[in-house]
């Protein structure tokens, strides 16, 4: 059967039905990046690949490969790490894992959203550190989401999600923007439609929800930022990129914004310089996804998506190719 590379340690049930279906699989052993040179070396003579978001997978790594090299598997929704101009040029098929982890990261990100406006980090660091010394009117005083406006930048599927546990949850107002308008979804949850900055203006909470693209590569930056209320708390569990973080650093600073909540960023794994020092920062590191049943899932379907290929059938998550 086919020789199958796994880049990175990953939940043992997508390897044990590629080992099922009676391939050989070459697994990093490392929870660690698989350094480029190593990469691709592994790469050469594989029929199949399930890679990483941190593998570039581009012309240079199809050259490693070899023409053996049928399919590429991304181990996440996102694909940013594809050259698909490459794959359409060599005629390698893209999968990735969608609607998986859907819940998992809308969940992630209510719960940022609900850390920042409850100040949670900030009052766990003050009790920890011995500094409560009674009760006080004024201790660490939050803010109420009930009846607040949410703001969704980008109506896909954890978008939507997100917009529905604060509308039905929280009894919040939302307020979304997308390529497309989305009547249905404006029925069933009351959200208005609006553009950038209306929605900037307008909302208490920002969520982000977009994909990375040169169209949303710092969609939030100092301009946009200053739209923002004082009071309002932005979301980002979607690309890092997405938000100018210099930027975003200096209107926290400032306190133009009250707060941000963030599991991606703009230069992983480093941050902008001074965004680890914040009170008024929520960071986690690139952890959304992190559930075991969604974990276990992802593994699963790029797995099934290699075999499907290698076995001459076509699976239901391939990336279209330009």
């Amino acid at each position: 059967m086919g020789k199958i590379l796994v880049t990175r340690k990953i939940p043992k049930a997508g390897v044990d039905l590629l080992k099922a279906a009676g391939h050989q699989v070459r697994l990093w052993p490392k929870s660690t990046v698989m350094p480029r040179k190593e990469l691709l070396k592994a790469a050469k003579g594989a029929d199949g690949v399930l890679s990483l978001l941190t593998d570039r997978i581009d012309d240079a790594f199809f050259d490693a490969a070899g023409e053996r090299l049928k399919i590429v598997a991304n181990y996440a929704v996102g694909y940013d790490n594809f050259d698909l101009a490459a794959f359409k040029r060599r005629k390698i098929l893209a999968a990735n894992t969608p609607g998986i982890l859907t819940a998992a990261v809308a969940e992630h990100a209510f719960a940022l959203m609900m850390a920042c406006a409850k100040r949670i980090p900030e009052a766990d660091r003050f009790t920890r550190a011995g500094k409560y010394k009674g009760w006080e009117p004024e201790l660490l005083l939050g803010t109420e989401l009930t009846g607040k406006t949410i703001g969704i930048l980008g109506l896909g599927r954890i978008g939507a999600q997100v917009a529905q546990r604060a509308v039905r949850g929280m009894e919040m107002k939302a307020m979304y923007h997308d390529m497309k308008r989305n009547e249905a979804f404006e029925r069933e949850t009351g959200a208005v439609f609006a553009t950038v900055d209306e929605l900037l203006k307008a909302s208490d909470v920002v969520s982000l929800h977009v994909p990375l693209l040169p169209s949303t590569r710092h969609l939030i930056d100092a301009k946009k930022l200053r739209l923002m209320k004082r009071t309002a708390i932005l979301i980002n569990t979607a690309r890092g990129p997405v938000v100018d973080e210099k930027a975003l650093v200096a209107a926290l600073k400032a306190k133009r914004i009250a707060a941000a909540g963030l599991d991606v960023y703009e230069d992983e794994p480093r941050l902008a310089p001074g965004l680890a020092k914040l009170p008024n920062a929520v960071l986690t590191p690139h952890t959304a996804s992190a559930t075991v049943e969604t974990r276990t899932e992802m593994s699963k379907l790029a797995a099934q998506a290699i075999i499907d290929v290698l076995a001459g059938k076509t699976p239901p998550n391939l990336v279209p190719l330009p």
